[in-house]
């Protein structure tokens, strides 16, 4: 069996919120120390964070490995290119699929990713995405017979085009963790959650 990846996208300016997000306070470490600790899993052999702007801050600040750092030249042209170049950066057919996980979704926990692993290797999806009373989250599991489609979808659908194209092949893994539905991408964002949370 082969193995999966996990790729972290930390790539944007982080306008709205002011400095970048990767480095935000969240569960006792930052946002992206979040992320890195619940990827911890041992079905993921395979681990990339894709930087962009502010690279060299967020690498020194969260001491990242090299082998670990794809740094996406063209961040600003929005999250699917970060994401196609952490895909390019991994060994050719090492994995049979990738763990994508928005830096801005770091309320998620490592039994959630394990869930979402095992459902995909037990249900034989193309896709598995969380839900929280209904709608679709973060992180999602895709298969890689879609990564060529991933690696040529329209820039300005982005992966969701991969999502509506294949809305028969996905599995939708229903858990309590609203986590996987709240994108913390400005101050007031990150108020309301971690108020929430206490």
């Amino acid at each position: 069996m082969k193995t999966l990846a996990a790729i972290i996208l930390s790539a944007g300016e982080s306008r709205r919120m002011g400095r970048p997000k990767a480095l935000l306070a969240c569960q006792g470490t930052t946002f992206l120390g979040s992320l890195l600790r619940v990827t911890a899993h041992q079905a993921i052999g395979i681990r990339r964070v894709v930087l962009g702007a502010a690279a060299d801050e967020i690498q020194r600040a969260a001491a990242l490995a090299p082998e670990v750092v794809v740094v996406n030249q063209d961040w600003q042209r929005g999250q699917l290119s970060s994401l196609q170049a952490g895909m390019r950066s991994l060994p050719k057919d090492a994995t049979d699929g990738i763990l994508v996980c928005p830096v801005d979704h770091p309320l998620i926990s490592p039994l959630l990713v394990d869930k979402l692993i095992k459902a995909f290797r037990a249900k034989g999806k193309l896709i598995v995405m969380p839900t929280w009373q209904g709608h679709r989250g973060h992180p999602v599991i895709f298969a890689s017979q879609l990564y060529q489609e991933l690696l040529t979808a329209p820039a300005e659908a982005g992966a969701r085009a991969v999502v509506w194209a294949h809305q028969a092949d996905i599995f939708e893994l229903a858990t309590d963790e609203q986590g996987v539905t709240q994108n913390l991408d400005d101050p007031e964002s990150v108020r309301k959650a971690t108020s929430a949370g206490r």
